[in-house]
């Protein structure tokens, strides 16, 4: 069952070439820009218009527009296998197509940024990095305080990620945000989801531990509503929990204990989804203030396949439930990504939720 439900996400065993617009995007060369001779000792300074103007944003967290955090594949790998997806694929089979990883990202990019900020995280040289890319496990801005200025930067389990922590903390303390983190295990906003005010849910018990949440609402006044998670091929709460608005929530009710569906009926309307439909990565999407962005690569399987039916299902139940939340649904092959275990949401750390805050009526 187990393989089956893998291979849904497995990236395919035939390459499939890159198209002649993917290679112009890749292949495009660099244009030189020089400054005119005549100019180079004419810069004029700017001043502003009135001497007591100053911008109202002091970090992208506080804009008025979605922003998030991305990493290009540059030190994207797959050589440890560090979750049980990447363990059931061989390693000649998990070896990525970089080109074809890059226009992948670059399509996911290119729609974010329509919308709203997309800051790159950089990739510090030298480094074996091969997670760097997949950003929604770097941390969390917590959204419910009011100066909207702290990020708390995750602890990781996963040995082959333990050097991203000091690129996230020398990132976002560049940007000037005040950086937190915890004393326990903690993989970020991939496994602390924000519901609304001072409202979360957190996934422990794989790769974060439950004294993380502890620590955080002793220390920045939220409360959190844990889940303990017990599925290792999902091992993240962004496998099985997803806000698609402020108050309705996609969950995998039957992969959670009673009492803790119970607990999450109290804060939040859940639509509840299968264990299947998990598996297929309904809940792995981001939102965005008219749409809902998923993985799927449909067209990469064989019609009448069993694989292709699971992924067919799963793709008209989300669409289905966006509907009726007068929501479209936006796909992205990244079939690349897969070969790690990854799916959409795990390539997305949101610095602010301003996607969240549109109201919406069907």
């Amino acid at each position: 069952m187990k393989r089956r439900k893998f291979a849904a996400r497995a990236a395919m065993r035939e390459k499939i070439p890159v198209n002649h617009s993917e290679r112009n995007l890749l292949a495009a060369p660099p244009v030189a820009v020089t400054q005119p001779a005549s100019t180079t000792h004419k810069v004029r300074e700017l001043r502003p218009s009135h001497p007591s103007a100053v911008t109202p944003w002091l970090n992208p967290t506080q804009l008025e527009r979605p922003a998030f955090l991305l990493n290009f594949p540059f030190s994207y790998a797959t050589g440890a296998a560090n979750n049980p997806w990447m363990q059931d694929l061989p390693a000649d089979r998990r070896q990525p197509d970089f080109k074809r990883a890059a226009v992948q990202f670059l399509e996911l990019y290119r729609s974010l940024s329509a919308d709203g900020l997309v800051y790159l995280l950089p990739t510090p040289r030298g480094t074996n990095l091969q997670d760097l890319v997949y950003t929604a496990n770097l941390g969390i801005v917590l959204e419910h305080l009011p100066d909207k200025n702290t990020v708390v930067i995750s602890n990781f389990a996963s040995p082959p990620r333990v050097g991203e922590s000091a690129v996230g903390i020398k990132f976002f303390e560049d940007l000037g945000y005040d950086v937190h983190v915890p004393p326990a295990k903690f993989e970020g906003e991939a496994e602390l989801k924000h519901l609304y005010d001072d409202v979360y849910i957190g996934g422990y018990g794989i790769r974060s531990e439950i004294e993380a949440y502890d620590w955080m609402e002793r220390t920045f006044d939220m409360r959190i509503i844990p889940v303990r998670l017990v599925d290792p091929y999902l091992y993240h709460l962004d496998c099985l929990v997803f806000p698609i608005t402020s108050e309705n929530t996609l969950v995998g009710t039957t992969l959670l204990d009673k009492k803790e569906v119970a607990a999450l009926e109290k804060v939040t309307n859940i639509i509840s989804v299968s264990e299947d439909e998990c598996y297929s990565g309904i809940c792995n999407s981001v939102r965005m203030p008219s749409t809902v962005l998923n993985s799927s690569h449909l067209h990469d399987l064989k019609a009448g396949t069993e694989d292709y039916k699971c992924e067919l299902q799963k793709n008209r139940k989300l669409e289905d439930i966006a509907a009726d939340l007068a929501l479209e649904v936006c796909y992205f092959n990244l079939s690349e990504f897969h070969k790690s275990g990854a799916l959409l949401s795990c390539m997305v750390m949101h610095l602010n939720r301003r996607s969240y805050k549109i109201a919406l009526t069907a």
